[in-house]
């Protein structure tokens, strides 16, 4: 759920914007720095933090933990992880080649490069193992699940043809390569349980659900017929039972994933009807008739801008969310029971939520630098220790170098408590 650009197009504003792992808040970045916006209310958009030191290209929050990653557009190459409500530096990382992506759950942090990805352990940051030589990437288009149980990372595993590969980054493993598209993919999307992943090709007129487990499609929607565009965000609602696609296009179609298994079985007269059509007509036509089509649609004020989305449940009702990389975020109510065209409720720009709340926002002063006293007894667990030189490319040789240091708490950091987080890591490269 991630829209960046770092070129001016169509006279947009080019912002960064993405929700965190359950959308309960949202994060803006450019190069006045990066914003963080509460989403618990439909009536007012709050800010909870802001941060002026620096551009921000890439801004991933955890959850609604005080544990921000960002890449600045001065240092595409360096990802910070930050401490913003201590205003503090964790660690930082250089790479080889400038960050595409990053993303988190509670388990891990993925560094995506173009052809590369790294798999950091959110609890002390150490690199747990490298992908290397992936087929080019120049989007940085990857996902990962924000299950931890089910820690899955999805990437493409061809630059020709639709092949999503599956890794798990618990147990460091390649699982599953899922033949999708035969086009190029252009956007992933895991459910929240992970179990399952969503899939567009840069065709952008199908949309297919498949198992994780065992590479089975589930599910076939059809976005349209007209026209092929270009698939900027899928999204599962948190209940898993939508699935949200927007484009370049003003419609944002609504998916509901209702298993086939449920539903009743075709009459004789149904099934001898498709039977006609699958004998006589091309196998591609007689697919338009068994997709699925959208349950519900909202259309957005202006196409053409990049967006991210998200379903979720504010208050009392289920809402759409989309944030536009040229700073507006609309939300619309959602009738899960009956679907339809949805009804646009409001309309914030993101360049002007907040500018009343400077006073009462968490400021962090040189936010770029490690406080002293704050951070004080969590480096003293690293001092002494180099920092070294760390290649990520080899298991053993990792586990080796954890063990010359001191080790995190036996449970780990606990990332929603303000006063744990991992240790000070200074300056380390990788490559």
């Amino acid at each position: 759920m991630t829209s960046s650009s770092s070129t001016d197009t169509n006279g947009s504003k080019n912002y960064f914007v993405n929700f965190n792992q359950d959308s309960t808040s949202l994060a803006v970045g450019g190069k006045f720095g990066y914003k963080l916006f509460s989403l618990g209310s439909v009536e007012h958009l709050e800010q909870i933090y802001s941060n002026a030191n620096g551009d921000s290209r890439i801004v991933e929050r955890l959850f609604s933990s005080s544990l921000v990653a960002m890449v600045s557009l001065a240092a595409p190459r360096k990802l910070k992880v930050c401490h913003f409500k201590k205003g503090s530096e964790i660690c930082n990382y250089s790479y080889s080649n400038t960050i595409l992506a990053v993303k988190l759950n509670r388990a891990r942090v993925v560094v995506c490069l173009e052809e590369s990805l790294y798999i950091h352990n959110i609890r002390d940051m150490k690199v747990l193992h490298t992908i290397r030589d992936t087929p080019p990437n120049p989007k940085g288009l990857c996902a990962l699940s924000s299950n931890s149980e089910n820690c899955y990372l999805g990437y493409p595993g061809s630059s020709s043809v639709g092949e999503v590969q599956i890794f798990d980054a618990m147990n460091l493993n390649a699982k599953i390569m899922i033949h999708a598209h035969d086009s190029p993919l252009a956007a992933l999307a895991f459910t929240p349980n992970g179990l399952k992943i969503a899939t567009a090709s840069e065709k952008g007129t199908v949309i297919r659900v498949f198992s994780v487990t065992d590479g089975t499609k589930l599910f076939e929607f059809r976005r349209g017929v007209k026209r092929c565009v270009s698939i900027s965000c899928l999204s599962f609602s948190m209940c898993g039972q939508f699935l949200a696609c927007s484009s370049n296009t003003e419609t944002v179609h609504i998916f509901k994933l209702e298993e086939p298994r449920d539903s009743p079985k075709k009459s004789a007269e149904e099934s001898s009807w498709m039977n006609y059509f699958s004998t006589y007509l091309p196998t591609q036509v007689t697919d338009v008739f068994t997709q699925g089509r959208a349950f519900a649609t909202a259309y957005l004020p202006i196409g053409g801008v990049k967006n991210v989305i998200s379903i979720v449940y504010i208050k009392d009702g289920l809402r759409l969310l989309v944030a536009t990389e040229d700073g507006v975020f609309y939300i619309y109510n959602f009738d899960s029971n009956e679907g339809g065209d949805l009804q646009l409720y409001k309309t914030y720009q993101l360049d002007d939520c907040g500018s009343d709340q400077a006073d009462a926002t968490p400021k962090a002063a040189d936010s770029d630098k490690p406080i002293a006293g704050l951070l004080g007894s969590y480096a003293g667990i690293v001092k002494g220790n180099p920092s070294g030189r760390m290649s990520g490319t080899e298991s053993e040789k990792l586990r080796e170098m954890a063990q010359a240091t001191e080790a995190p708490p036996p449970d780990g950091f606990h990332l929603t408590d303000d006063q744990e987080y991992p240790p000070l890591t200074q300056n380390s490269d990788l490559d």
